[in-house]
């Protein structure tokens, strides 16, 4: 380890306590989503880069919903890192989740996992970097957006749509929540939808004069599981790195037993259904939705036909798409270079070598990957994410920040 690397862990130690002191009041900024106003943890972010003199604004759709983006040149030419992370969250399902409570080893509140956490660490890197900026090459980037739950468009997407050059780069790390023994390259695509059925209804005793629309959308779900379990054609590298025993054992320690073959193939999920007014009516009208996820290797739109041609087989039905919530899937080299600087500095930190993994739910890494842009996650444990007691120790949120700290420094020393 050099030098400088020695130096950045000498300010982290030093400022433990004022890290852990951020993090804590990050977390009582409320910025659930809904209803996606994120000003005061946007204000809490500023407040800290402005104190240190760090360049950064404000870049929004709509004021209540603001975008921290910063960035600058290092004192040579190169690369650009580009660090993404997203302030809003889950509504909290009471004021806990606005406590930023320090206890037992522990830092609580909504977000703690999901991914407060993590957008910390790109604060974090990108301010102590700032500091030796004349020993690096490049630009370096912070962006934190206000709308990544429901979908980014007005957070990454916005900002790609608005100010591309500054902040699409040639290589992205996110905290996402992924547990700090692996690293997450891929990640699944979604289809989000509605399909509604309709008819006259009438009495429960009259099937003769009403179709009805809870058998129809009852069928509809049946037929909709002909996705569930297919799995995905997928690359020879991708299915190579998800492979190893490592992966698999991995995969399902993470994220639950079975999880590693859940990762190949295309899952379905009818999350809502409503309909009917009282047991003997026949219904005028039923409703459910659907959350498809579909890894790489398969092509969305082809599933998407075939979803179209099942509800378009029943007259009575319609469907409406989520566009928002629905998108393609995406993955980088599992053996790209962010990737082993990762590993690096997780083993000088922690003696254990983190290994590359595909996500089963979706981050904002997508759009850099869409562009050709690799983009990768490491973050905290996902376990407690949503729960009422959301956490993250201390331990592995020091170990996030640090992770991150180092791995920038790495590839802009390049």
């Amino acid at each position: 380890m050099d030098d400088l690397k020695r130096q950045l862990l000498s300010w982290l130690e030093a400022d433990r306590d004022e890290l852990i002191g951020f993090m804590s009041g990050f977390l009582q900024a409320k910025s659930a989503n809904p209803p996606g106003d994120t000003r005061e943890a946007a204000d809490h972010i500023s407040r800290y880069l402005q104190a240190r003199q760090v360049p950064h604004r404000f870049v929004s759709a709509f004021e209540h919903m603001p975008n921290v983006v910063g960035t600058y040149d290092c004192g040579g030419a190169g690369r650009h890192l580009v660090l993404n992370g997203h302030i809003d969250v889950f509504p909290a399902i009471d004021d806990y989740g606005w406590s930023g409570e320090v206890k037992d080893g522990k830092i609580f509140g909504r977000g703690a996992s999901d991914m407060k956490t993590g957008t910390a660490a790109g604060v974090f890197a990108y301010a102590y970097l700032h500091r030796l900026r004349e020993h690096l090459r490049g630009r370096l980037t912070l962006t934190c957006v206000s709308d990544e739950q429901s979908g980014g468009k007005y957070g990454t997407r916005f900002l790609f749509e608005t100010i591309p050059d500054e902040v699409k780069g040639d290589c992205c790390l996110n905290g996402e929540p992924s547990g700090i023994n692996n690293i997450r390259f891929m990640e699944k695509g979604t289809l989000r939808f509605r399909v509604t059925a309709k008819a006259p209804g009438g009495h429960g005793g009259y099937p003769h004069l009403s179709a009805n629309p809870v058998k129809i959308i009852a069928a509809i779900v049946t037929e909709m599981e002909r996705f569930h379990g297919r799995r995905a054609p997928m690359p020879a590298d991708i299915a190579a790195a998800l492979d190893t025993p490592e992966a698999i054992a991995g995969t399902n320690r993470g994220m639950g037993e079975g999880a590693a073959d859940v990762v190949r193939y295309i899952t379905v999920n009818p999350g809502v259904i409503q309909g009917g007014l009282k047991v003997n009516q026949i219904a005028p009208d039923c409703m459910v939705e659907f959350d498809l996820r579909i890894p790489v290797g398969f092509d969305r739109d082809t599933v998407l036909k075939e979803v179209h041609d099942i509800v378009g087989a029943h007259p009575e039905a319609s469907i409406e798409m989520f566009d928002a919530h629905s998108y393609p899937p995406s993955a980088a080299d599992p053996n790209g270079e962010m990737v082993r600087i990762l590993q690096e500095n997780v083993r000088a930190l922690k003696g254990f070598v983190p290994v590359p993994l595909s996500s089963l739910g979706g981050s904002d890494s997508r759009y850099w990957r869409y562009d050709g842009i690799p983009a990768y996650l490491y973050g905290p444990s996902p376990v407690s994410m949503g729960r009422r007691d959301e956490h993250v120790t201390i331990d592995e949120f020091l170990h996030i920040v640090h992770t991150h700290v180092l791995s920038a420094f790495d590839y802009l020393r390049k």
